[in-house]
């Protein structure tokens, strides 16, 4: 890996629209502007989604590594304009033969600290964001792979401008931040870090990027790459057992997507070990309340507050990889179940929330996953309406810290629950094994009407808060009949347990006192990322995107 930072760079970022107006027939909306502009040169070019979708995670990888890159995983929701088929896209990293279930515990017995796990080599999984992209680009895309990486290839040789939320994570005190690795690369010839403006060159990126438009994920997952990645996560004093036949081994997966009505819509997300299963019970039990009917009030919050604790009680206990775990997912989403969970919503909050025991669940244990944040989410829709919703993510903030080819390498395994078992020996459904896919918050959303048009897409990052940030903007299109990027601005709530965490400066005092008097107290300091919400939705005059003003991304048209 080389890179270097030249001094302050007059090149400045293009202001940032809260939303694109309606009228367009094609869209990109992700969380960096150089990201949307790769995309829209390949929908110029008369690329699909999935084409643009690819240029677009090339660009992200290297201007927001922070959250998301060529060593990291995704999912994607593929919506196909022909035949209204959504196909959801599994690209989630996998945990090497030689995982056991106690990957994660140290010499005493106990449960490792969290930021030592990070960046130890113990937390990199199998990358899959790539391949997985390669095999959604060979179903749906028309033009050349080749031909697909020339932004990403030409920003890390020429250089581009160091962005603000970039800066600031490589000068945070984030753990990741610190290893040998990033600080080589996040550091100038005057031994100062990288400032935002700052133009940063990363020859070592475009070499890989040149390579895997040859080659495709091979030029990942086998050869000096694949080597270079098993060298580095075997360093340092809690090696990794990651090894080149795990990489090689690795396969994304497709499937249909996971989809379920919600009034007079339906809503796909991926299934299992994605957020999907409980997003759709959120909107299960929402589809037996009038939440439509309160727009952003006391009564409406209150809702979507108690409808997100019960969905996160469910998704905690019974949640993990479908290929390892019995999943209750028809149970989950039966229209009966959600009924009586709904049934549970008082006017005044309980106290607590349980796990319910949905048809099909067998015993699970209370859940010990401490899923952190570093993730991206981004949307795009081509001239002929197909449109790709995808999360994507290296976990936490610069993954494990760790760097080959020019890119971070994940820590994704430590979205696995650390704890195998409770006291009684009750499995926990996120367990660690070989070969398994960690549980994942990620939500990729697309939105139809009853005759399979496409409506809206939406997703976010944010770890855990992931699932309450989708639904949020799902409540706010669907029900509350917001505009996108107005949806998409609307507060943030995530309640949890006995936790209602929220940018409660964001909600008037009135909300506020309100949501106090139902039992609801909303407290600041949830700790989790903040919301990174893009969308895109359809309207009489054409296609409107949404940006969240709490990042750097843009919607736009080519």
């Amino acid at each position: 890996m080389s890179a270097c930072a030249l001094p302050h760079a007059s090149t400045a970022q293009p202001p940032k629209p809260a939303a694109a107006p309606a009228g367009a027939k094609a869209m990109v909306a992700a969380a960096n502007p150089m990201a949307v502009e790769a995309g829209l040169k390949v929908l110029r070019a008369g690329g699909t989604a999935a084409d643009a979708a690819v240029a677009v995670q090339a660009v992200l990888g290297l201007v927001e590594p922070q959250s998301s890159g060529l060593g990291g995983g995704a999912f994607l929701v593929y919506y196909d304009a022909r035949t209204k088929a959504v196909t959801a896209y599994n690209g989630r990293e996998t945990a090497p033969a030689a995982a056991t279930p106690t990957l994660f515990y140290g010499e005493n017995g106990q449960p490792l600290n969290k930021g030592a796990a990070i960046v130890s080599g113990r937390s990199t999984g199998a990358p899959g964001a790539v391949a997985m992209l390669e095999m959604a680009q060979k179903a749906h895309g028309k033009l050349a792979w080749k031909d697909l990486f020339g932004e990403a290839e030409r920003l890390a040789d020429q250089g581009f401008p160091v962005p603000n939320r970039m800066a600031a994570a490589a000068s945070s005190r984030a753990p990741q931040a610190a290893p040998p690795d990033a600080l080589k690369y996040f550091t100038k010839a005057d031994g100062t870090k990288i400032q935002a403006g700052d133009i940063l060159r990363n020859p070592a990126y475009a070499a890989t990027v040149r390579k895997i438009a040859k080659e495709g994920s091979k030029a990942l997952l086998e050869g000096e790459i694949a080597e270079a990645i098993v060298a580095k996560v075997r360093e340092g004093a809690m090696p990794g057992a990651l090894s080149l036949a795990d990489l090689k081994a690795y396969r994304p997966k497709a499937s249909p997507a996971l989809c379920r009505p919600y009034r007079v819509y339906v809503v796909c997300l991926p299934p299992a070990p994605a957020g999907g299963p409980g997003v759709l019970e959120a909107l299960g039990i929402l589809e037996n309340t009038d939440i439509a009917r309160h727009p952003n009030t006391v009564e409406g919050w209150y809702l979507f507050s108690q409808a997100s604790r019960l969905m996160y009680a469910d998704r905690d206990r019974y949640v993990g990889d479908p290929d390892f775990v019995e999943v209750p997912t028809e149970g989950l989403l039966d229209r009966a179940y959600v009924a009586e969970r709904a049934k549970l919503i008082g006017p005044v909050a309980a106290a607590t929330v349980a796990p319910g025991k949905p048809r099909g669940a067998g015993p699970r244990a209370p859940d010990a996953t401490r899923e952190v944040s570093g993730t991206s989410h981004f949307v795009v829709v081509d001239r002929w309406g197909n449109v790709a919703s995808i999360t994507t993510t290296v976990e936490s903030v610069f993954g494990s810290g760790r760097m080959v080819g020019g890119f971070f390498l994940n820590n994704q395994l430590t979205d696995f629950s650390f704890s195998p078992t409770d006291r009684d020996g009750a499995p926990a459904a996120n367990a660690v094994a070989p070969g398994k896919r960690p549980r994942s918050s990620m939500s990729p959303a697309i939105v139809l009407d009853r005759e399979g048009r496409f409506v809206a897409a939406v997703g976010s990052p944010g770890g855990p808060s992931i699932l309450a940030y989708t639904l949020k903007a799902l409540v706010g299109v669907l029900d509350w009949k917001m505009p996108m990027a107005d949806a998409i601005a609307l507060p943030n709530l995530i309640a949890g347990g006995s936790f209602y965490a929220a940018e409660v400066e964001k909600f008037s005092p009135e909300l506020r006192a309100g949501l106090e008097a139902k039992g609801v107290k909303l407290t600041s300091g949830f700790g989790a990322e903040g919301s990174g919400l893009h969308g895109v939705e359809v309207t009489p005059q054409g296609l409107r995107g949404g940006a969240d003003p709490r990042r750097e991304g843009v919607a736009r048209a080519p």
